[in-house]
């Protein structure tokens, strides 16, 4: 009898297994090698939309704490951040197997403050001086070179989880109408193109002279008019500078993209947008 109870269980505690081992092989593929990431707000148009999907590359720039994953479910009371997890890696500011960055680099990282995970494109290196003019980026005292790449249009609804709308140049327009924005192609110093996006006359259109400090960095939005990044300090409730400890990886690549929603409702996904490139 011990031993057809025994046999019963078998199956019962092989799948018990076969669950743990996954979880566990796929907590070591997200650390190590490649992190999912959704897109949630409209920071990045018209590099990345929201609903985006992708994949980022943690080898790119090698590891540390800000690698550890973290887990947010504030529903369910969970919040486990990567200092909890990997903690005694924080403080040096260096990384294993560390890589450099390139200007241009579109990079998930923790946020100083919060521990949040942002995504921006790499502006600032350390040493720079970066500062804003009337809507234009200057990099050392040289204005970025741009040129007219027509108007973004998007329809003016509540878009992705949080439901907002986007902001357009030619509002206030109604629901269910063309929402436009301006759309210049940017050409950073090292070669790197990409587009960017602007409504109208904004307070970030304008900001001081900031200096880049050693070992950090300096993001910003590809929709300026309407990103939280770097040109807001930490102390004023923005990004600030970010250490080369919190970045996270380089994102290379959209796998699919969803209007909807929910990444899971595929009836909403975007036809043009799977395995896009990320400029």
């Amino acid at each position: 009898m011990a031993e057809t109870a025994e046999k019963k269980q078998n199956p019962i505690i092989e799948t018990i297994k076969t669950v743990v081992y996954a979880l566990l092989i796929a907590g070591i593929f997200r650390t190590l090698f490649f992190q999912p990431f959704w897109i949630p707000s409209g920071s990045m148009k018209d590099t990345l939309l929201i609903g985006d999907f992708v994949f980022v590359n943690k080898m790119a720039y090698g590891y540390s704490y800000a690698s550890c994953p973290s887990l947010r479910l504030p529903q369910f009371g969970i919040d486990i951040d990567a200092k909890d997890v990997c903690g005694m890696f924080d403080g040096e500011n260096t990384r294993f197997w560390g890589g450099e960055p390139e200007r241009g680099d579109v990079i998930v990282f923790r946020h100083p403050g919060t521990g949040a995970e942002f995504i921006k494109r790499l502006i600032g290196m350390p040493g720079d001086t970066i500062q804003m003019k009337q809507g234009r980026l200057h990099i050392d005292g040289v204005p970025v070179p741009v040129e007219d790449a027509g108007n973004f249009e998007e329809i003016y609804e509540r878009q992705g989880p949080q439901g907002r709308y986007p902001a357009c140049e030619n509002g206030p327009v109604g629901e269910g109408a063309v929402c436009l924005k301006s759309r210049q192609r940017e050409t950073l110093p090292n070669g790197r193109t990409h587009n960017i996006l602007n409504v109208g006359d904004r307070v970030l259109d304008n900001t001081p002279v900031y200096t880049v400090p050693e070992g950090e960095y300096m993001f910003i939005g590809d929709n300026r008019d309407n990103s939280t990044d770097s040109r807001v300090p930490l102390a004023a409730r923005g990004v600030g500078f970010v250490p080369y400890e919190n970045l996270i990886g380089r994102a290379d690549r959209v796998m699919f993209s969803s209007a909807g929603r929910s990444m899971f409702f595929f009836w909403t996904w975007r036809g043009d947008r799977f395995f896009k490139a990320i400029e």
